[in-house]
């Protein structure tokens, strides 16, 4: 239900961990005029993630706590719904993502742009199948994130993981870090790169390696923010992020 006066275009609902840093500062640096985002928080008791099995632990507190915390947004009734979280939308592939979905929309009553869809969709808009991923996980995370995107017919020729110790501490990750994971997996032949992990703040990173690398390198806030503006029937093209929000 929007509001006529701040955003009479749309009210997204905004779900994200409780460790995330990066998904609201980068959200508000696209915002465009008669649209707002309303954030509520999953619970994170222990961010550790500096094994697989400490990686799995963190997804364990995130199925215990996200219906709370759709439930905590959808009491401003927004329009649409946003996972300002990334790898529990990849997590099992392909049928993995779509459970996933199914569920964020029984829950909540709204359509839902997760991760790893609006990834699928950027990638279509550039007809890349050949592609290198970064990540800030541990090869746990790697390899969903890997499954998905093979399992959705793209190949993988390259993926490197960041292997960030906590949830907390992705959004220490430098820009200089990201930029040389970006060179690392430009293999030969891929047609785009892509990030996930939403606390790396990556937008503006991914559109300056774009100029550099002369490929579409695509963020997944960035991504997530241009499907849910397209599927709303938002149509801004924004400047400063790359070319899928300029010319998609």
């Amino acid at each position: 239900m929007v509001n006529a006066i701040t955003a009479p275009r749309c009210e997204f609902g905004v779900i994200q961990p409780s460790t995330n840093t990066s998904v609201e500062a980068e959200f508000n640096w696209m915002l465009v005029p008669g649209v707002s985002w309303h954030s509520a928080r999953i619970w994170i008791p222990e961010p550790k993630m500096d094994s697989d099995k400490a990686f799995e632990s963190v997804l364990e507190d995130v199925r215990a706590s996200i219906e709370d915390a759709v439930k905590s947004v959808m009491s401003c009734q927004p329009d649409y719904l946003v996972m300002g979280m990334s790898v529990e939308s990849f997590w099992g592939g392909k049928d993995g993502a779509e459970k996933f979905t199914a569920w964020m929309k029984e829950l909540s009553g709204l359509d839902v742009t997760t991760g790893a869809a609006a990834c699928e969709a950027a990638l279509d808009a550039y007809k890349a199948k050949k592609i290198g991923v970064i990540t800030p996980y541990q090869p746990v995370g790697d390899k969903q994130v890997f499954d998905f995107f093979t399992q959705m017919d793209y190949e993988v020729k390259a993926i490197h993981g960041l292997k960030c110790t906590t949830m907390t501490n992705i959004a220490d990750v430098t820009e200089d870090q990201m930029r040389d994971a970006f060179r690392k997996v430009n293999v030969p032949g891929t047609d785009a790169l892509i990030q996930a992990g939403t606390n790396l703040a990556c937008a503006k990173v991914a559109a300056e390696m774009e100029k550099e690398l002369g490929k579409p390198v695509i963020a997944i806030n960035t991504a997530t923010v241009w499907h849910s503006y397209r599927t709303n029937g938002i149509m801004d093209q924004i400047s400063g992020f790359g070319s899928l929000l300029e010319e998609h």
